[in-house]
């Protein structure tokens, strides 16, 4: 296929054309976006502040909680602009761009879920070789490679989008730039070219869901057996990791395996859901926030 783009800006529809509603809706994404990175920049100062927090297990959040950071400001700041302006356009290297970096992030944080399903595995199931198995360097190799796959999942998907036409409309039924919109104004048959993103993104979840799927029900098969405090301890530590891969996982199958589009929340409830739902976090907050009282 030729790249014959004539398309030179995309328009960004938005939520609404009511101008009273979009400033409503900016002040509303605007706390959402904000809490959201002070949620997240919470989770990793504490975490790195934190010695008793220097396990796996957080140093997987902590790369989560990064992740998050970056993930909602691929979109979120153009739409909060968007939503004051008159002008909604943006450039077609702009929503290229806007595309490698959401399935960047998105791939990477999907690969990041997984491999803390594994961690929570090996500390549940085989305790007594956790430390082996979880070392420092698998663990460093483990974070490299959801960032690797993140690149090359996303690079696959630009270079996909790259090659289709684009001679207009130019106007994009969204908030941002994502893959789905597009294919609606491309020039040319697009069956192809969505049976490649169907294959990479939706299976890419499918798999990875499968493989958390395992995971937690072998991690309830072993804790059986344990003592109701030992039961209540996994259940809690996995129940934040699973309500979050529920969240995530969720809009992916909605919007990869069916063509259509929606808004996911997950990168914004992540921070609140780690944060309140697990113990060794909340109290390490309490004690990084008096020392921070105490050397004030």
């Amino acid at each position: 296929m030729v790249n014959e783009t004539t398309v030179e800006d995309f328009l960004l529809l938005g939520f609404s054309k009511n101008k009273n509603l979009e400033i409503l809706l900016f002040f509303v994404f605007l706390i959402f976006y904000i809490l959201t990175l002070l949620g997240n920049l919470l989770i990793i100062v504490t975490v790195k502040g934190d010695s008793s927090l220097h396990s796996p297990m957080y140093h997987f959040l902590g790369n989560l909680s990064f992740v998050d950071l970056c993930y909602p400001s691929v979109s979120a700041p153009k739409m909060l602009v968007n939503f004051l302006s008159k002008a909604k356009n943006i450039s077609y290297n702009g929503c290229m761009c806007q595309i490698f970096f959401f399935h960047f992030f998105g791939g990477v944080e999907i690969f990041i879920l997984t491999v803390m399903a594994f961690d929570r595995y090996v500390a549940i199931c085989n305790p007594l070789r956790y430390a082996t198995i979880m070392s420092r360097r698998i663990c460093s190799l483990l974070v490299f490679a959801c960032w690797v796959g993140g690149a090359v999942h996303s690079t696959a998907q630009v270079l996909s989008m790259m090659t289709v036409p684009f001679c207009g409309p130019n106007e994009v039924d969204h908030f941002f730039c994502d893959i789905h919109p597009l294919l609606t104004l491309a020039c040319t048959d697009t069956f192809i070219i969505g049976a490649l993103i169907i294959s990479n993104s939706g299976l890419i979840s499918l798999v990875c869901f499968l493989i958390l799927l395992i995971s937690y029900t072998l991690i309830l098969h072993t804790v059986r057996g344990h003592s109701t405090e030992g039961k209540r301890k996994a259940l809690s530590t996995c129940g934040a990791h699973l309500t979050v891969v529920t969240i995530f996982f969720g809009p992916c199958f909605f919007i990869y395996l069916r063509p259509d589009t929606t808004f996911s929340f997950d990168d914004m409830l992540n921070p609140i859901i780690y944060a309140l739902r697990n113990a060794e976090v909340k109290i390490a907050m309490k004690k990084l926030v008096r020392r921070r009282i105490c050397f004030s």
